[in-house]
């Protein structure tokens, strides 16, 4: 393992059990976070980005478990943890901010009191210490008069203010990495790029990692400086921005890019929705998971997995029509 990597996982399986049915979520997906990368996980709902992020950090549903595979932070494998060691890793090693800022705290809480709570758990401040320093951290994540605010309830808060809120919390022992759930779904494009522009300069000062999970590729292409695409549990293509945004090679990657509006240039472009839909993980297809929706899917495709090809040491797709 390179001495800047982070986190490593390898061939992750999670699946969820419900009497005599299984959903096989993440079906073996590999990957790695470099020390300060912002790394993006896309992918249409039920790709499992999800469930493969709450596999790393441990709060997967008691009905989930992870089948096999490994994950490595700083290079011990969390996996072989006890949950008393995982917890101390949990909120202080790495954290995760969860997509909806409107359910996500408590409405019988005050803010401060919501990150208080971290600070005293795995920091061991007395409550006066861990006051003075929320009103810090709701200072460094924006919120004006954070004097006034540490005192209100989430209500009084709009919803990119609670987004604000979630990630002073999760940055409230910091974390080296941070993992995003969609933090920007909830709301409007103007609070969309405050939030993300306030995620850059957080990294940029406190050196951390971040996975950015999302749907939306324009919002990767303006944070992130690495793309794994997700698919029917699987990672269908990974690479640097500058690889897939200006030389993708699956063809999921390239329907994704075209579905997405563009502004430059005179020519005017019908966008290309995806037709179909995505796969059912409760009996997954035996080849590509995106060949029923593939104009240039073969016969091979339906029945056999194709393996990685790789077109530099950070690209690789899995496809067999890859050259």
């Amino acid at each position: 393992m390179k001495e800047n990597t982070l986190l490593r996982v390898n061939n992750l399986k999670t699946t969820f059990y419900s009497k005599n049915k299984k959903v096989q979520a993440v079906r073996g997906v590999s990957l790695q976070v470099n020390t300060g990368d912002i790394l993006g996980i896309v992918g249409e709902s039920g790709s499992g980005k999800s469930v493969l992020m709450k596999s790393v950090i441990n709060i997967l549903p008691e009905n989930a478990k992870i089948d096999s595979g490994k994950i490595y932070f700083e290079g011990k494998n969390i996996l072989n943890l006890s949950s008393k060691e995982m917890r101390k890793i949990k909120g202080k090693e790495m954290a995760m901010i969860f997509q909806d800022p409107m359910t996500a705290l408590n409405p019988l809480k005050k803010v401060g009191d919501h990150i208080v709570e971290v600070l005293v758990r795995h920091k061991g401040m007395n409550k006066k210490e861990a006051y003075k320093k929320a009103v810090d951290l709701l200072s460094d994540v924006g919120i004006p008069t954070p004097e006034k605010r540490v005192n209100q309830y989430p209500h009084e808060f709009s919803g990119g203010m609670r987004q604000r809120v979630l990630i002073a919390m999760a940055l409230a022992c910091g974390p080296k990495l941070l993992i995003a759930d969609e933090p920007t779904t909830a709301l409007d494009v103007t609070i969309q790029a405050q939030i993300l522009e306030l995620l850059k300069s957080l990294k940029e000062k406190s050196g951390m990692s971040i996975i950015l999970i999302t749907h939306d590729l324009g919002v990767v292409a303006g944070t992130c400086n690495r793309v794994n695409v997700m698919y029917g549990g699987l990672i269908m293509e990974e690479g640097l921005i500058d690889e897939i945004f200006y030389n993708p090679k699956h063809p999921y990657t390239k329907a994704l890019l075209n579905s997405i509006p563009k502004v430059e240039g005179e020519e005017k472009r019908r966008l290309e929705p995806i037709s179909g839909s995505a796969p059912s993980l409760l009996n997954p297809p035996k080849g590509c998971p995106f060949a029923e929706r593939c104009k240039f899917a073969q016969e091979i495709c339906f029945k056999e997995m194709p393996e990685y090809k790789s077109f530099s040491e950070t690209h690789k797709t899995m496809c067999f029509l890859a050259k």
